[in-house]
Formats: structure tokens, C-alpha cells, sequence
């Protein structure tokens, strides 16, 4: 059996809050505005404050759990401690195939944006991408975090570009969004449906959360990371969202799968294009890094627990990272580049994180009072909004991860089966 040893703990609250930040205020800024248009039309405002909402009550589900377990893994960890090993690892499962998806979408994303070109290409391109900010994560997590503060600083600078172009062009209207009526155009239902298209944007807030093995005093530091960077993205969202309906308005912004570009066209800053595809590219670039070494982590934790293959379950002695399980998540990534579509990746990786936090919530909800920082109803509401979310997903969302749930279920069924006929014959599995 591989050896797992201990990560080490590098990470301070600056370092966690930009891994945060990388997390979120990436590739899902620049495209998740499009469908969520579509969807709702202008109501996506309203869809917005919702997910915001729903990330905020998740937020604190993690910042609560991470201080009282702080190791790798996320909720996978916190699943099975506080409510039992299936729980877990529905989390689990939820994390690894939705957050694997988001990674092929991410790089998908940025090729789209880099280069002009067939497609065979932009799959090339994306393929390289994965391999080398694998390598960037093998090499340590501080070379991670110090990637991070480049990527998001350049993700963010862009973003202000395009509000400040939009905003000086005086060709951004407010017709455009309509009336008050027009925030309920899409009705209940589409306004839900943005809400958990957009959730796919904030996805990233507790990603510091699965790196807990790795953070300096991760009762004070995990809290204040997350709810920080959460904070800052919310704040910057909400900015860029009326900026961008207000110069291109719903009904152009949901027909196209570039709408912040879709908006600076709009309103004829050419100038602001160039920005717009450096920002979209870097963004993705920030997601994916930061992507892969949560899910290098969470692979981790399910390894030791056997849950996935123990031989993924190795920390390299020289630079303390998941190097088995970073390995293998690059790989599949690597061939989802190669093979799958980007469309529909919002929606499905939507579903398997939605469920990953409404586990978190009611782990967080079963927390004694000496380990509670935040209200339990919180916890409940985040739990039944989760639920909400998923159920209002795009139906081939939807059929997509309870298809794969099942499949993942039927295999740990498989395994614990096989399992226990080798106890029973006097041959243990480790």
C-alpha cells in the first residue's frame, strides 16, 4: 500500500483569500452571464442575489466545519465525520466528477479565447493548458498560490477595463434592462434556473476548505478566508452583471457564449476586445489552477479512506502535494479536453456541487454548540436551497449526474461487496 504522509501547513489568510478569489472570479464571469440571460432575461439580477444567498449560507457550512477538521478533503471529510461514510462520499463523488467537468470547461474556455483557430486545435491547446498547471501544482503549494495572485490580478483589472468601457461609451442604456416587470419575464422557474447556472460561478469560495491540511491555524484562518473572498466576488459580480445588461441588454446577452464580450461590442468599445480576451483567458487559466489542486486533495482524502484506488492516496516527501492524485486528475481532464463538448459543462457541474454543499450544510447543521460560529438555520436553508437549485437545473443537467451518481454508487457498492467476501475468507483489503 502507498505511504500517505501529512501535508504542511503553508498557506496563510492572504494566500488562502487569493486561492479563494482565483477560484471564483474566473472562467464563470466571462461566460456564465449568457445562459443565466437566457434563462431569465434580466431577472438573472435576481438569480444572481439568490446564488449569492445560497453560496453565503454554504460559505459558512464550511467555514464552520473546516475549523473543527482541518484537513484534506472538504465535505468529503466532513461528510462521513459527521453524518457516516455514504454521505461522505456522495460529497465527495459530487466534488470530483462536477469539479472534473468544470476543469474541461475551463480549459476548453480558454483556448476558445487565446487562440482563433479549428477546433482541433483549441482541444490542443487546452490539453497543454491542463499539463502544465498540473506541473505548476506538483511543484508545491506555494508555487500555487503565488501563480494565483498574478491570475486573479490580471482576471480583475480586465473586468474593470470592460466596466470602464462600458460605463464612458454612452451607449449603455437603461431601457435595456426594462421595467420592474421585466425582472420576472422568465418567471419563477427561469429566474431558479439562472440562480443555479450562476451558483457555477461562486462554486469556488470553500475550495481553501479541501486545502485545510495545508493552511497556517485553520481555525481563524479558514472562516475569514472564505467569507472574504466570498464577499469580493459577490461585489464584483453584482458590478459586472448591470454593467453588462445595460449595455447589451437580456435577449443579446443570452443569444451568444461570450457575453462580456457580446457587451463591449455593444456599445462599440473595439479598443476594450483585446482586454476582454487576455481577462477571459487569464480567468480560466486562475479557475483551472485552482481547480485541480482542490480536486487533487479531495481525491486524496476519498484514497485514504478507500473509497477511490489507495494508490492515489501518495504525498511526494520533497513537496508535499497529492502527486498520485494531482497526476490522475490531470489525465482525465486531459482526455475530456480531447473528447467531450463545453456545452452543457455549466450545467452538470452545477449539479454535482450543488449536492457536494447541500452535503456540507447538513453536516454543518448536526454541529455541537461549542464547534458553532453561525446560526443553524442557515444550515437549513442552504440545505433545502441547494435542493431547489439542483431540481431546477436544465433537464439534461439533470438526467447527466443522477446518471453518474448512480453509476458511482452501483461502484462503491461493487467494492464494498468484494471487500467483505475477502474478509470472510481470511483476506483483508487494506
Amino acid at each position: 500500500m502507498t505511504e500517505s504522509r501529512a501535508l504542511t501547513r503553508r498557506l496563510g489568510t492572504r494566500d488562502a483569500v487569493v486561492i479563494g478569489l482565483g477560484s471564483m472570479i474566473g472562467a464563470g464571469v466571462f461566460s456564465a452571464f449568457g445562459p443565466a440571460a437566457a434563462a431569465a432575461g434580466t431577472g438573472l439580477l435576481i438569480g444572481l442575489v439568490l446564488a449569492a444567498g445560497v453560496a453565503y449560507c454554504n460559505a459558512t457550512a464550511s467555514a464552520q466545519l473546516a475549523a473543527e477538521y482541518p484537513t484534506s478533503g472538504g465535505t468529503y471529510v466532513y461528510g462521513r465525520e459527521r453524518l457516516g461514510e455514504w454521505w461522505g462520499f456522495v460529497a465527495g463523488w459530487g466534488f470530483v466528477v462536477g469539479k472534473t467537468a468544470s476543469c474541461a470547461a475551463m480549459a476548453l474556455t480558454f483556448a476558445a479565447y487565446a487562440i482563433d483557430g479549428p477546433r482541433w486545435l483549441e482541444r490542443a491547446v487546452a490539453a497543454f493548458a491542463v499539463l502544465v498547471l498540473a506541473a505548476v501544482n506538483l511543484r508545491g503549494i506555494t508555487r500555487t498560490a503565488a501563480l494565483a495572485r498574478i491570475l486573479v490580478a490580471v482576471s480583475i483589472l480586465a473586468l474593470a477595463v470592460v466596466v470602464a468601457a462600458i460605463a464612458t461609451s454612452g451607449d449603455a442604456h437603461s431601457a435595456n434592462l426594462g421595467s420592474l416587470s421585466a425582472l420576472g419575464s422568465g418567471g419563477a422557474y427561469g429566474v431558479l434556473q439562472s440562480a443555479g447556472l450562476l451558483f457555477f460561478a461562486f462554486a469556488g469560495y470553500a475550495r481553501v476548505a479541501t486545502l485545510g491540511e495545508e493552511v497556517l491555524d485553520p481555525g481563524r484562518t479558514i472562516p475569514r478566508a472564505i467569507l472574504i473572498a466570498l464577499a469580493v466576488t459577490v461585489a464584483v459580480y453584482l458590478v459586472v452583471a448591470v454593467a453588462v445588461l445595460l449595455a447589451a441588454g437580456p435577449a443579446r446577452l443570452g443569444a451568444g457564449t461570450t457575453p462580456i464580450a457580446t457587451a463591449v461590442d455593444a456599445v462599440g468599445a473595439e479598443w476594450a476586445s483585446r482586454v476582454v480576451q487576455i481577462g477571459a483567458a487569464v480567468a480560466s487559466l486562475g479557475s483551472l489552477l485552482a481547480l485541480i489542486a482542490g480536486l487533487g486533495r479531495t481525491t486524496l482524502a476519498m484514497a485514504r479512506t478507500a473509497d477511490l484506488p489507495r494508490w492515489l492516496a501518495s504525498v511526494h516527501p520533497t513537496t508535499g502535494v497529492p502527486d498520485h492524485a494531482e497526476l490522475a486528475v490531470a489525465l482525465v481532464v486531459t482526455v475530456l479536453v480531447l473528447t467531450s463538448d463545453l456545452r452543457g459543462a455549466i450545467g452538470f457541474s452545477s449539479f454535482g456541487v450543488l449536492v457536494y454543499y447541500a452535503v456540507a450544510n447538513a453536516a454543518a447543521f448536526t454541529q455541537e454548540t461549542a464547534h458553532r460560529r453561525f446560526p443553524r438555520a442557515l444550515q437549513a436553508v442552504g440545505f433545502a436551497a441547494c435542493l431547489t437549485l439542483v431540481a431546477t437545473l436544465p433537464l439534461s443537467s439533470v438526467v447527466a449526474g443522477v446518471i453518474v451518481f448512480a453509476a458511482g454508487i452501483a461502484g462503491r457498492l461493487l467494492m464494498l461487496r468484494r471487500r467483505s467476501t475477502g474478509i470472510m475468507r481470511g483476506n483483508p483489503r487494506p
